[in-house]
């Protein structure tokens, strides 16, 4: 392990991630992925994150979290989505490793993942901006206790976070936007993005390929089973796009889990 760890550039930046399952310290690679380490950076010190559940869960694979509404199906940037950034010394080699989930290619915003296990298929697929670190990395073993549905949704007790704080800002010029009102202006915002949302696919779903299954799916409206985004991904499981949480039930008010974003 100590001889990935020497392969792996030096971070710049430190966050810590509060939630139900422990700390968890989060050094950035802010060189080599800037603008995915600002966009995070900048919505957890308006506090977008706060009491946001971690949506799915696949066991020694990742743990996914970043969207408010409970569906997976809202995303949201400082300014507008970013594009990948991809550095030949990051690589998805080992447990702890923080990454952007996305719907596709140069789609990503706030919805993150955190690797359990080796996960190699995300290499050069997802950015790849930081690492939890030290002894808040054993937390992350508790995430493969808690208990999932067949959709990889976890049950109770549902992991998430309750705040975030910047220890060690690596952007000079980045301050909370509207004072401390951000989970605030968090909440309304992504009322009205719901209203107009596009579904977007899992974690890691393969893009493309599986927006054209959900076409198929989509024409074949006139059977009496309606086919969801799980039916139509069933060759792995893992790449579910079924929203992780039932609005209608949620403990959050906005779905109780939340579905991945990984393309």
């Amino acid at each position: 392990m100590s001889y990935i760890y020497n392969k792996e550039p030096p971070t710049h930046g430190k966050v810590l991630v509060k939630t139900t399952l422990g700390d968890l310290d989060i050094e950035l690679w802010s060189k080599e992925a800037p603008l995915a380490c600002r966009n995070f950076v900048q919505l957890c010190m308006e506090g977008y994150y706060n009491e946001i559940i971690f949506h799915r869960i696949v066991q020694d694979f990742i743990t996914q979290g970043g969207d408010p509404t409970g569906t997976g199906e809202v995303e949201r940037a400082i300014g507008h989505t970013f594009k990948d950034e991809f550095h030949t010394r990051l690589k998805f080699v080992r447990r702890g490793l923080v990454g952007c989930a996305s719907s596709g290619a140069n789609d990503n915003g706030s919805q993150f993942f955190i690797t359990l296990g080796r996960a190699d298929e995300l290499t050069k697929k997802h950015t790849l901006f930081g690492k939890v670190t030290g002894d808040t990395l054993y937390n992350l073993v508790q995430f493969n206790e808690i208990p999932t549905d067949k959709e990889d949704r976890p049950l109770n007790p549902v992991p998430h976070i309750t705040r975030t704080e910047v220890l060690q800002n690596p952007f000079d010029d980045i301050v909370p936007r509207g004072g401390s009102g951000g989970s605030l202006e968090r909440k309304t915002e992504d009322i009205k993005s719901q209203s107009r949302a596009t579904k977007n696919f899992s974690l890691l779903s393969f893009g493309e390929e599986a927006e054209e299954e959900e076409e198929e799916a989509n024409q074949s409206s006139k059977e009496l089973k309606i086919r969801s985004s799980h039916d139509v991904l069933k060759e792995d499981t893992r790449l579910s796009s079924q929203p992780a949480v039932d609005p209608a039930v949620s403990s959050l008010g906005d779905g109780s889990k939340e579905e991945g974003m990984v393309s």
